[in-house]
């Protein structure tokens, strides 16, 4: 039914429903002319008002006819493509690595808007069945190729019982003005082990939109990194359900922001049952006239006794004008739980700093070295030394200067 006032949509959304509809998609093109984009009205999106930082979208992709240079590649890993929301061939894949396609959306359902355009114009997902134990990276390249497009994909994994694997996303594509829609469903059998990290390098004058939905099995184990380093507007939304008893979950992410940019990572981690934790914890490193939001809500069933878990977010400013917004929650239904949550905001350490410069360390190498330091506990678990590497050439480009 619509409101008694309706919404005054803008150019976004009127190209938002022309694409819903022309993708037979009528109830999502219903939803956005009804209630348009987020705005600071809706909780999850105050810190991001989408009505105002999304004023345009482009067209729908066209097939990629040209591919530009890599914006990170991992030595020794198995490399798979989506190009322009198209699965591409691949080479041959690894023992116990079963490469798929399958129609439509991955996420479940999800009171998103985000997560409801994705499901609506992706015609067919990547998928992926991890058999055992994977030993290379898997690294799935998400690309946007040509001039400024409008592009939703999917990627769905399953890893089997006692299975382990590295895997990799990478974002990026040509330099124009994409709107990229990204959707990863994970689901891990027991005992389980997997390290998922996900980096947006789009171009500056990218919009870069993510939801990554996680179902946890008995004792699986998971560790997640989502880092910011690329587009003017990014978000990413953070869904792990722990639901099997012992499951364990480090969830993280790093926002990366220069003059410019806003970038938001948004985390709900549900406990589902009895004797699960999670310990997500995320970074901000502002400069210039720049915003990083983190939102973290633990939600604990009723059923759910014995959970343990902590959120804690941590910004360092390195500029006056950049913002830093933080918003942890928790929302416990069950009486025997160990659950909580911090954030901390601030400069650089004036004495670290004046120690180092006494020291003879010139100023831009001393607080490079305390940026790294700042960042270390985000990037050391990560075993494999080809990516621990790749990650902090990311990090170093992005501190020396880059984006």
């Amino acid at each position: 039914m619509r409101p008694a006032f309706p919404v005054r949509l803008g150019a976004a959304e009127e190209a938002l429903i022309d694409q819903l509809k022309a993708a037979g998609a009528n109830a999502a093109a219903e939803r956005v002319s009804v209630a348009g984009l987020p705005t600071r009205r809706v909780e999850s999106y105050h810190y991001t008002d989408l009505k105002t930082l999304l004023r345009t979208i482009p067209p729908l992709a066209e097939a990629a006819n040209e591919a530009s240079a890599p914006a990170l590649r991992v030595p020794g890993a198995f490399n798979l493509m989506i190009a322009n929301g198209v699965v591409q061939n691949s080479a041959t894949a690894p023992a116990g690595v079963i490469v798929g396609k399958a129609a439509g959306g991955v996420l479940t359902t999800r009171d998103d808007v985000l997560v409801h355009i994705n499901g609506a114009l992706v015609k067919e997902a990547l998928t992926l069945t991890l058999e055992g134990s994977v030993d290379p990276v898997i690294q799935v390249e998400h690309r946007i190729e040509g001039a400024a497009a409008h592009v939703a994909d999917a990627l769905k994994i399953f890893v089997a019982d006692g299975g382990s694997a590295t895997i990799l996303e990478t974002f990026s594509g040509s330099d124009a003005a994409h709107v990229g829609n990204h959707a990863t469903y994970l689901a891990l059998g027991k005992d389980a082990v997997v390290t998922h990290i996900t980096i947006d390098l789009s171009a500056r004058a990218a919009s870069h939109f993510a939801t990554n939905e996680y179902h946890l099995a008995d004792g699986a184990k998971l560790r997640t990194l989502v880092i910011h380093a690329g587009a003017d507007l990014a978000r990413t939304n953070l869904f792990p359900t722990m639901g099997g008893a012992g499951a364990h979950a480090d969830v993280t992410g790093l926002n990366l922001v220069s003059d410019g940019q806003h970038a938001d990572i948004t985390m709900e981690t549900n406990h589902a049952v009895p004797h699960t934790t999670s310990q997500p914890l995320f970074k901000s490193i502002t400069r210039g006239r720049s915003k990083s939001v983190v939102q973290g809500k633990l939600v604990v069933a009723r059923d759910a006794q014995k959970t343990d878990a902590k959120f804690m977010h941590q910004g360092l400013m390195l500029s006056d004008e950049a913002e830093i917004l933080s918003k942890p929650e928790l929302e416990i239904y069950a009486d025997d739980v160990v659950c909580g949550h911090g954030s901390t905001c601030g400069k650089l350490d004036e004495d670290s700093l004046f120690y180092l410069l006494s020291r003879g360390i010139p100023k831009a190498e001393a607080e490079t070295m305390l940026v790294r330091g700042f960042i270390a506990e985000l990037v050391d678990p990560v075993e494999d030394e080809a990516l621990a590497e790749a990650l902090q050439g990311i990090i170093d480009g992005w501190l020396l200067g880059g984006k």
